[in-house]
């Protein structure tokens, strides 16, 4: 008699799923409505309705199909309707756990008219318990089989379109940084970003590949006044940033590193000057990649935040290297030497004629005593074999080219 036992579970197991396949519409029907009940994102538009219809349909058909044939479950495959459904879930934006919640409660749903049909009093209780369990051992690892194929469609989807948005916004962002002639509304709606307001174009680089750079630059749009920024990479080292500003415009930087992540400590900034439109957005594009140009000629290893117009002067006149150190040699002489005497004697000039003359403000702005200025003044002028009021803008210009490149335009010793 126990030998007889697996055979008549297996004559049950077939019967069972015979019995729900005659009605398998029915059940998808009703599966359907179970889950739009449990999951709203399942009745959120007709073309979704009838994916999440459709693969109900095709997988309980199939999973019953492979019982009542005695097929394996793992020769199993997603369905095409549930391929397309993971790939409408995608589309939609939904999230990989809403998509799987379909197959979970779909799985429960399975469960309970399964147990239901198990209820009749013509089955032996024992024959009925083990039909039961073989039935739901079963459902659970076609779930778990489908579930995770489904899964995988999903998320190449996902990647598809995030690669094909990616594709398009780095087109548009080309176009504008070329100077052609773009459909504005396309370019904003592709971007997520306006273009009709002043532009402010910003770059965030470092070394350190642990460092949220795009955060960063979200922050740094925030503080230009901007309530979304457009970011995009550039390279796994650097990223490029726009923040489109419809109110005032700040002026200056002063502030913003107190209010950007801590791991900005580690980062450059620059910041191009506001402009209007979509030539605003090439423009000061173009002064922040300038902006980090002279900060990496400068060889300056610690962090710094920039704005164009604090180097525009320098970046004018180091366009031409080689020409920058012949200019600020003819200006300078042998106060052009990298040294630590010259670069104090240099930074003594240079804050007085910032002072316009003036001594005792010099004295301040370097911390020092009014006759250690005069006195570094001196021994500058000397070196330079003329008085300062010679050519002083020529003088000045030289003196900052020095103070922002150092090196990069100064003579070895």
């Amino acid at each position: 008699m126990e030998a007889l036992e697996p055979a008549r579970g297996a004559t049950a197991r077939r019967g069972i799923a015979a019995y729900l396949l005659a009605n398998v519409a029915g059940l998808a029907d009703d599966m359907l409505e179970y889950l739009v009940e449990r999951i709203p994102e399942a009745g959120a538009d007709a073309e979704l309705r009838g994916l999440t219809l459709g693969s109900c349909s095709s997988n309980l058909e199939a999973a019953l199909s492979m019982v009542r044939h005695g097929i394996d479950v793992t020769a199993a495959e997603a369905p095409v309707t549930a391929l397309e459904h993971a790939r409408a879930m995608a589309s939609r934006g939904h999230s990989v756990d809403v998509m799987l919640r379909f197959y979970r409660l779909g799985h429960e749903y399975f469960t309970e008219k399964l147990s239901e049909s198990l209820t009749d009093p013509a089955y032996d209780p024992a024959v009925a318990l083990r039909t039961f369990i073989e039935l739901e051992r079963f459902g659970f690892r076609y779930v778990d089989r489908i579930s995770s194929l489904v899964a995988a469609e999903y998320v190449a989807e996902l990647d598809r379109r995030q690669n094909q948005a990616r594709a398009e916004r780095a087109e548009v962002v080309g176009a504008l940084l070329a100077g052609e002639r773009v459909d504005i509304a396309r370019a904003e709606r592709v971007l997520g970003h306006r273009l009709t307001g002043r532009q402010i174009g910003f770059v965030c680089w470092g070394d350190d590949r642990g460092v949220d750079l795009e955060r960063i630059a979200r922050q740094v749009g925030s503080f230009l006044g901007a309530a979304h920024s457009l970011v995009v990479a550039d390279g796994p080292l650097a990223v490029w940033g726009w923040a489109a500003v419809t109110g005032a415009v700040r002026t200056s930087l002063m502030g913003m590193a107190t209010e950007i992540p801590s791991e900005s400590k580690s980062v450059h900034i620059a910041v191009g000057s506001s402009y209007p439109g979509a030539a605003g957005f090439r423009n000061s594009h173009l002064e922040a990649l300038r902006t980090r140009r002279v900060i990496e000629l400068s060889g300056r290893v610690a962090p710094s935040i920039t704005q164009f117009s604090d180097v525009a002067l320098v970046d004018a006149i180091s366009r031409d290297l080689v020409g920058a150190r012949a200019f600020v040699s003819a200006q300078l002489g042998a106060l052009a030497r990298n040294d630590v005497k010259e670069r104090g004697e240099r930074d003594a000039l240079l804050a007085v004629l910032d002072a316009q003359g003036s001594l005792a403000t010099a004295a301040r702005t370097l911390g020092i005593h009014r006759n250690t200025v005069l006195q570094r003044m001196r021994r500058a002028e000397e070196r330079m074999g003329r008085p300062a009021t010679v050519e002083i803008a020529e003088l000045h210009a030289a003196l900052r080219v020095c103070d922002v490149l150092g090196a990069s335009v100064l003579r070895e010793q």
